[in-house]
């Protein structure tokens, strides 16, 4: 006799975090339960990393692409149009964006992406400091399931990613 559809049961722990190695032009506390990847895409580049959550936590990864701004505002719009077009890629599939600014303890500004449906990022976030440092993230899954089975997951990475940007810091 077959069995009905079921989703997966996934099991998360406490949140626990780690401080970034000290060899970036920023800092942030990520999650113990990730490990820190360098990005191998073929367009990398340096300060580009991938926090890299394991199979048990839904094989999940937060790809961080950082550019420096060097005071020139021209680049600022260019990163900042890439953010707004990256994101917007996914309109085809999204039912909703829902944007929203956080101020952070440390006083910067970051804009936050949830995209509801069936997308392969649902979670796209940037900050930056106007003057020398631009960080952008997106959230992706390397599994086929769906996201109203991930949607557990996809929670909990959302507040790791949160605590990220509040525990952000430039370095000079």
């Amino acid at each position: 006799m077959p069995k009905p559809n079921g989703y997966p049961r996934i099991i998360l722990p406490e949140h626990e975090y780690s401080v970034l190695p000290d060899t970036f032009p920023y800092t942030f506390e990520f999650s113990k339960h990730a490990t820190i990847v360098e990005d191998t895409s073929w367009i990398d580049e340096r300060y580009w990393i991938t926090i890299h959550y394991p199979p048990s936590m839904g094989d999940a990864d937060i790809q961080l692409t950082y550019k420096p701004v060097n005071n020139n505002r021209q680049l600022l719009r260019e990163y900042l149009n890439d953010a707004y077009t990256l994101t917007a890629k996914h309109q085809v599939k999204a039912y909703a964006i829902e944007e929203s600014i956080l101020k952070t303890p440390k006083g910067y500004t970051a804009v936050v992406a949830e995209l509801v449906g069936q997308v392969p990022s649902q979670f796209q976030f940037y900050t930056t400091d106007s003057i020398h440092h631009f960080l952008r993230g997106a959230l992706y899954f390397n599994t086929a399931l769906h996201n109203d089975s991930l949607a557990p997951v996809i929670d909990f990475i959302k507040k790791d990613i949160i605590h990220l940007l509040n525990t952000l810091e430039w370095k000079a």
